[in-house]
């Protein structure tokens, strides 16, 4: 064997890809070390066996069928991994749970005409697995930080900024379909005299317990939560008449006193309360709705002068014919 022929078997022994050959019997010629290893079966084991009785599993349907191809009408094929995970056993050799898992696998088959005329093909395959974990990673890692621009970190809910853009959608959806939408402001009573007398840790446990409890009470995908900032929240439940949000907001206050909370500060109870401002917008009743978070916003204003611990609903018209009424004096 001359110095040329040593260094292309080095070659091909030592190369990172899986690469054979079979002829038009579909029996295999050459086998490198890349399939001894992943395969499990030496060049002497392969060489001259079938190719379907070669694996310790049959190749797939798929794989066949493109082999096949090539080697009847000279068809290139590729077997993408999105396609066709593991069309041959291969196998990984990092560590034992590797063993037993199947490599994801490309593979690209490319006929070779001989010098007698027949038509061999050659079988090229890469090893996915790495540039797949590696996506699934970059994948994770965008989803984390898209989660964190959106996501208040201390309760878990959707954090003002996310709110702003839900807001103007639900808005648009609401005049769209015509259908009515309400908000509530929700605010926890007394909160500064809590944190200064049981401390902010204990406080920040209170802010996620109040923010999962007022979570739970939704019940449909289109309702959305989010903290408004300190121990404020808001929440937006289209399709809700105001005829029924008193009842919802009535809901979600006995849902906080029920937590039993203690705080022996709070001028309302001797337990956690809160106390909401809600209003309504109506596209068969209103035109202008720029101003519902305020509307809510003065409700919730309201709801505290009157002792706190409760609910208070103002209409949106009401708010917007006083501030015409303010702006003509």
């Amino acid at each position: 064997m001359s110095a040329v022929e040593l260094y292309q078997n080095a070659i091909f022994d030592t190369i990172n890809m899986g690469i054979f050959v079979v002829d038009h019997e579909e029996t295999i010629l050459m086998w490198n070390g890349w399939l001894a290893k992943h395969a499990r079966i030496s060049p002497e084991q392969a060489i001259g066996k079938p190719i379907t009785e070669t694996f310790s599993k049959t190749p797939s349907a798929a794989f066949m069928a493109a082999l096949r191809n090539t080697l009847q009408y000279g068809l290139p094929a590729v077997l993408s991994n999105a396609l066709h995970r593991a069309p041959l056993a291969l196998y990984g050799v990092d560590d034992d749970i590797a063993e037993h898992l199947p490599i994801h696998q490309s593979i690209t088959i490319t006929a070779l005409n001989t010098p007698d005329g027949s038509r061999c093909a050659l079988i090229q395959i890469t090893d996915s697995s790495t540039s797949i974990k590696r996506e699934k990673m970059l994948r994770s890692h965008s989803e984390t930080l898209k989660k964190d621009a959106t996501t208040d970190m201390l309760t878990g809910l959707y954090n003002r900024r996310f709110f702003d853009e839900h807001y103007k959608m639900a808005i648009g959806q609401a005049i769209r379909q015509k259908l009515p939408m309400t908000i509530f402001m929700v605010d926890i009573d007394y909160f500064k005299q809590y944190n200064d007398y049981y401390g902010h840790p204990a406080g920040d446990k209170v802010l996620y317990a109040v923010a999962h409890t007022l979570k739970s009470q939704l019940a449909r995908s289109s309702d959305m939560i989010a903290r408004y900032g300190g121990e404020e929240f808001i929440m937006v439940l289209p399709n809700m008449p105001a005829e029924n949000g008193m009842q919802f907001a009535e809901k979600l206050i006995q849902a906080i006193s029920a937590l039993n909370l203690p705080h022996l500060k709070s001028k309302a109870a001797k337990h956690i309360t809160v106390s909401i401002g809600l209003s309504t917008y109506d596209p068969s009743r209103h035109r202008e709705v720029t101003a519902l978070i305020d509307a809510a916003d003065t409700a919730l204003y309201k709801a505290k002068q009157q002792g706190r611990n409760r609910a208070s609903f103002l209409a949106l018209d009401t708010l917007i014919s006083h501030r015409v009424g303010a702006t003509i004096d």
